[in-house]
């Protein structure tokens, strides 16, 4: 690229981000703070955000690896402050967009604009995609000093997708698009960082239904009642980004906007499994590996990664009865027989290896999904014998643990169950203003 290009480059940016951070002029926030609700239904995680003048309540899915936030602009999307971005703009370069709308035949409105940027939302619950005019609206939502949630805030000209209504099948009811936080610019978390000037860091703290969880965008700390700074003693481990998407639809030589992490082996009691270790590696094409996820409701493994791991788990709990299999689990016990401890069922521990001799320790709170009365199964599902990832760890080996995404030096920190440090992720105090 010659030096003016660049130069033009860095200008149209820096322009963008200046934009952005004209959300704020006498007040400054130091973090942003979400709430996290698990719905019973669909066991998908909600938040909401204020978007649109006037403003409106928007319900989302929680997509941690989505590329950028995407709502439904067709059924009743109103708001004077709404602006279509034009194509080869600083915002289309930002979002990375290969392709522009020319023609939309119909009237102008929010999501049919002529000479627009377009982008593809990604549905990761039903895996498609489809096109959509990339905008710009005024999103509102609340700062946190750590502790207490504060001030609202509002970023004037946030960048989204929109879709249309029938392409938010198999959400959960009143949701109107997904909430991404994943390896791009234009997610929330970039975003927020350059709207605000904080560290391009966030953190969930996920719950089961019925409790809320949370995310925030920013440093800690994070506090969690009774005063208790879970973003303290976390364990670190290198995100891996995998250079080829691992989006439903996407352009030749786009990396995935998922996490990954690096695991090595797998051990159950302090025992190794015996895995396929290529299987954990990802390849030239993209296949493998371990990433995070939100939209998966439990961990998923490849068949034989699943199959060792049952296994390997029922002879470490072979004195305990089996009981008939219940979809989608593959292993379930009678858990008369299984006591309890403070990070739940009394049940062999999980550890994924991590680099550098660490580990993610998985306790029963988090493996073991109590299925009705009496019957216990481990939460882990077959993923097939050729998934595109070999270890999905999902959200339900996530709940009540706190995990740090570091967009800036590219790596996690992790606390393993709070329930050891006699809190939770329900625990953060929504109710008190700062």
């Amino acid at each position: 690229m010659a030096l003016t290009q660049k130069f033009l480059l860095f200008c149209c940016f820096s322009f963008f981000f200046s934009t952005l951070s004209a959300a704020q002029t006498s007040f400054r926030p130091k973090a942003i703070v979400l709430p996290v609700t698990k719905d019973s239904s669909t066991l998908q995680y909600l938040t909401q955000i204020n978007q649109r003048t006037p403003p409106v309540p928007v319900k989302l899915t929680l997509d941690l690896g989505g590329q950028f936030l995407w709502v439904d602009c067709e059924d009743d999307y109103i708001s004077s402050s709404y602006k279509p971005v034009r194509c080869r703009s600083a915002q289309c370069n930002l979002a990375r967009s290969k392709s522009c709308i020319t023609e939309c035949y119909s009237p102008p409105r929010p999501g049919c604009n002529n000479d627009t940027c377009a982008l593809m939302p990604d549905n990761t619950i039903t895996r498609t995609a489809t096109s959509g005019e990339v905008g710009q609206d005024v999103v509102s939502v609340q700062s946190t000093d750590g502790s207490n949630p504060g001030r609202v805030v509002s970023v004037p000209n946030l960048i989204f997708t929109c879709s249309g209504p029938l392409f938010l099948e198999g959400l959960a009811n009143g949701v109107k698009g997904m909430a991404a936080l994943g390896r791009t610019r234009v997610s929330l978390p970039s975003q927020f960082s350059a709207a605000f000037s904080f560290d391009r860091k966030f953190a969930i703290c996920l719950t089961s239904a019925n409790a809320k969880g949370v995310v925030f965008f920013g440093d800690g700390p994070y506090v969690m009642l009774p005063g208790i700074d879970v973003s303290k003693n976390l364990i670190y481990t290198p995100l891996i980004l995998n250079p080829v998407s691992t989006a439903s639809a996407y352009f030749e030589g786009e990396p995935s906007a998922d996490y990954f992490i690096g695991v090595k082996g797998i051990q159950i009691n302090g025992n190794n499994v015996p895995l396929n270790t290529s299987l954990l590696a990802i390849d030239k094409e993209g296949v493998g590996g371990t990433k995070i996820s939100t939209v998966n409701p439990y961990t998923v493994l490849e068949t034989s990664i699943y199959n060792a791991v049952i296994n390997a788990f029922a002879k470490e709990l072979s004195g305990i009865p089996k009981v008939a299999s219940i979809a989608p689990f593959g292993l379930c016990f009678d858990s008369t027989n299984i006591g309890s401890t403070r990070v739940g069922p009394a049940v062999p521990q999980i550890d994924l290896m991590l680099p550098n001799g660490n580990f993610w320790r998985i306790f029963g709170a988090n493996s073991m999904v109590q299925v009705k009365n009496n019957v216990l199964c481990l939460g882990f599902v077959d993923g097939g014998a050729s998934p595109r990832t070999s270890i999905v760890i999902g959200g339900y080996q996530l709940e009540d643990n706190l995990l740090q995404f570091d967009l800036a030096t590219s790596r996690l920190g992790f606390s393993s169950s709070l329930l050891f440090r006699q809190t939770n992720c329900a625990n953060f105090n929504f109710t008190s203003n700062a």
